[in-house]
């Protein structure tokens, strides 16, 4: 029986995945030819969605945009042979944006069923997790440590050494939490890892709770993600049923249970101790550190929090050794990195490359350029609270030092594209407005200062005493940045003044002015 593979990840069906689905399954009964439809997650080609896949005696080919009336011409066209048509792309694997990338973390997505389990250990899954049943909490914990992976989530702090810390932490109950509260504008790989491999994400916080003596696990998981959270359940039942989760591990008299919470869409919530916060039926509202989580979090009991994507390389680092996944990358940035390519960009989509690669690589020669044909004028790497980058900074390597170095953050990979026609003054205000709106209300510069930057830069915009309230915009950036209670306000600056640094035009100004 002839296999055809039909993405059911949300993007995928916000294109008409579902309607495309129904169809092909339709016109194959009307036909007398018998298939397997399987519902996969996205390859991350999105300008190619719905990506349809047919499996043929040479491989996975692949069709794309389909829409529901090119079904009938696919079929004439003999597609369940693989045999050409103008939407054929073909072999899936040798599509250069995929053919070029190095996909460990996302090697199942798009690959297999989400929500087979069968399918997941065929292709190498819970091994990482059976290797791990066999090793000692702290050689585990060194594996992870000798990897070299840091915190997927923007903080990029040593995943490691956070682990370390929870393990010698004396406490009869630890935790493990996933900051599955993807909030940042042009990110979607969380979303993706929960709807295409959800099975991944469950593994490496088993092994994590293995790793540091945690028992129970939670998925804070954004409430506008109801594909993820029908995925990740379904994947977490399946896994208990099979013994992969709950008391006694596969036989090995260890216990880990995992349930997903959902949060209420608050931005701050992605701050780990808001997010603690909330998960606690609490306001989300920031903590004071110390103590860290890692010694008093959930509960005030000893807390692994880690992003999606941190506990998502896990299983590879277990099963293929911390040194494997240490060649990837480049000088303090190991591994590879998820990017999220986004905005104004002709190929839009996923990208897992090892770290080194420059931006100007990505925005070019995978995301082939502006989709308006325009110049492209700026980036925004990190999320609404990054630096927008200008050309003269595309050539910067995607290391986590090297965007340091330059006062921009890498975050969580994404990176929104812009033409020549933004205004980024616009921009730069919109940052203090979304600090303002989000903020969780807890310190004054946050709360009042996000307030009174729109203000400031209106009246830049307005050209009223321009110098004066420039020097007064910086003056309560400096404020923001050294007085804030976390990232919320301390990063609203980053696109606030790489805006006015980089683009003195747009708001009015010369070069000598806007220093």
């Amino acid at each position: 029986m002839i296999t055809v593979y039909v993405p059911r990840d949300s993007c995928a069906l916000s294109l008409g995945a579902e309607e495309v689905a129904t169809a092909i399954q339709l016109e194959a009964m009307r036909r007398g030819t018998a298939i397997n439809l399987v519902r996969n997650g996205s390859r991350g080609l999105y300008w190619l969605e719905p990506m349809v896949e047919v499996v043929t005696q040479q491989g996975r080919v692949a069709y794309g945009p389909v829409q529901v009336s090119d079904v009938p011409a696919l079929f004439d066209a003999g597609f369940l042979d693989g045999k050409a048509h103008p939407l054929c792309l073909g072999l899936t694997e040798e599509i250069p944006y995929l053919k070029k990338q190095e996909r460990l973390t996302f090697a199942r997505v798009g690959v297999t069923d989400p929500v087979d389990l069968d399918d997941y250990l065929k292709f190498d899954g819970y091994r990482g997790l059976k290797r791990a049943l066999g090793m000692e909490p702290a050689a585990i914990v060194e594996e992870v440590t000798q990897s070299g992976l840091r915190g997927r989530g923007g903080a990029a702090f040593p995943t490691g050494i956070k682990w370390r810390t929870v393990l010698n932490t004396p406490s009869e109950q630890k935790y493990i939490v996933c900051n599955a509260d993807e909030g940042d504008s042009g990110t979607f790989a969380d979303r993706m890892i929960m709807e295409g491999d959800p099975f991944v994400l469950i593994e490496g916080m088993t092994i994590a709770g293995l790793a540091v003596g945690a028992t129970q696990g939670y998925i804070y998981l954004r409430c506008e993600y109801p594909h993820a959270h029908e995925a990740l359940n379904a994947a977490i039942k399946a896994a208990c049923q099979a013994g992969y989760l709950g008391k006694n591990i596969q036989g090995s008299g260890r216990h880990f249970d995992l349930e997903v919470r959902l949060g209420a869409g608050a931005y701050v919530c992605g701050e780990e101790t808001s997010l603690l916060e909330s998960l606690e039926g609490k306001r989300g509202l920031v903590r004071y550190k110390p103590p860290l989580p890692a010694i008093e979090g959930l509960f005030g009991q000893p807390t692994v929090i880690n992003n999606v994507l941190s506990l998502a390389s896990v299983p590879i680092i277990i099963d293929r050794g911390g040194a494997f996944y240490r060649d990837y990358g480049m000088g303090r940035s190991r591994g590879t990195l998820p990017v999220q390519l986004a905005g104004n960009i002709k190929h839009p989509g996923l990208i897992e490359k090892a770290f080194g690669l420059t931006l100007r690589e990505v925005l070019y020669d995978f995301g082939g350029g502006t989709a308006t044909g325009r110049p492209i004028k700026a980036v925004q790497v990190g999320g609404p609270l990054g630096a927008y980058m200008p050309d003269s900074q595309f050539d910067t390597p995607l290391d986590y030092e090297a965007f340091a170095a330059i006062w921009t953050v890498l975050g969580h990979g994404g990176i929104v594209a812009f033409d020549d026609s933004v205004d980024m003054a616009r921009m730069a205000r919109y940052g203090m407005e979304f600090c303002a709106i989000e903020s969780c209300g807890k310190c004054t510069p946050c709360r009042i200062g996000s307030t009174r930057g729109m203000e400031v830069i209106d009246k830049i915009t307005r050209r009223e005493d321009v110098a004066a309230n420039v020097r007064l915009l910086r003056d309560l950036s400096d404020t923001l940045l050294n007085g804030s209670l976390c990232a919320l306000g301390g990063m609203t600056p980053y696109p606030v003044l790489s805006a006015l640094n980089h683009f003195p035009e747009d708001f009015g100004l010369s070069g000598e002015t806007a220093v």
